[in-house]
């Protein structure tokens, strides 16, 4: 398969994209020790992490409840506190209760889940389009309007995904550091913030899943599909996200993450003009895009 390098992957990844990786705060990464969500860039994820809250707060409500009652029929109506047990066998009133109160729970649940639910199914007009291929194990990008393509393998990849010095080197080349190890891929989607953004993801072999956490989005990428994803990242949220294939797909599942930088209008309109320009070919093999080669 032929790779397309349009300066996405030499200048705007090698030169461009060092600098964006330099200027731009890495917002969306996980980190050690913490529980919970990533920073929310977009009105899904909000939405999502609202959806989370709520419903947390419902089945902590639950569970507080029939632990007391637990404790209530424990301690009230065990042998030695109740020696003499009743013998009835029905309760209408309680029966009832325990059938339709969780029907109604769900109720309000599914009328809150539901709407969240659909804005992520139902795609928008896009201002921005890409198509993300799934490989063994690596992603591919296309940005079919603008006429860029490009190849995207985890910074160490070529090095046995080990932290090496040499691989702590190239990290250090395109703005990052060892934190980032896993994470930072050579090449990197760029896109403007405020704008929408369309993702049509498929696989190229076996099933994979593009999934960016701080965005609120997840799509398996099926061979032989083109499914939809989409997101609007708020102006004022500019910075790098990361995020990992989410769907078993082979031996090196784990060493093919994502990388996305969110930058302004003016300066995704700069990397554009930038790329197309310099546009090239290269030869499969060639060249790997990592950066400093």
């Amino acid at each position: 398969m032929r790779l397309r390098t349009l300066f996405a992957s030499l200048a705007a990844t090698v030169a461009g994209g060092a600098a964006f990786a330099q200027d731009l705060e890495i917002i969306g990464q996980p980190k050690p020790g913490l529980m919970g969500w990533q920073p929310a860039a977009t009105e899904l994820a909000r939405d999502i992490h609202w959806l989370d809250s709520m419903i947390l707060v419902i089945i902590t409500a639950i569970t507080l409840f029939v632990v007391a009652l637990l404790a209530i029929c424990i301690l009230r109506y065990n042998e030695k506190a109740n020696p003499d047990p009743a013998r009835f066998t029905h309760n209408t009133p309680i029966e009832v209760a325990w059938t339709v109160l969780p029907i109604v729970i769900l109720v309000f649940i599914g009328a809150f889940s539901l709407p969240v639910l659909f804005k992520q199914q139902e795609i928008p007009e896009a201002d921005l389009v890409i198509k993300a291929t799934g490989y063994q194990w690596y992603w591919g990008y296309e940005y079919p309007e603008e006429g860029i393509d490009f190849e995207s393998y985890m910074i160490g990849s070529d090095a046995g995904n080990q932290l090496t010095p040499e691989v702590s080197a190239q990290l250090a080349e395109a703005g990052y550091t060892d934190q980032q190890f896993l994470l930072a891929t050579d090449t990197a989607i760029v896109i403007p913030t405020g704008k929408t953004v369309v993702v049509q993801a498929t696989g190229a072999d076996v099933i994979h899943s593009w999934t960016i956490p701080a965005f609120g989005v997840k799509q398996d990428a099926v061979p032989g599909r083109l499914a939809q994803l989409w997101f609007k990242v708020d102006e004022g949220m500019e910075g790098i996200y990361f995020g990992q294939c989410s769907e078993l797909c082979g031996l090196s599942h784990a060493y093919m993450p994502i990388t996305v930088k969110a930058v302004t209008q003016a300066e995704y309109d700069a990397w554009v003009s930038e790329t197309q320009s310099a546009g090239v070919w290269v030869e499969p093999g060639s060249v790997r895009l990592a950066s400093g080669e």
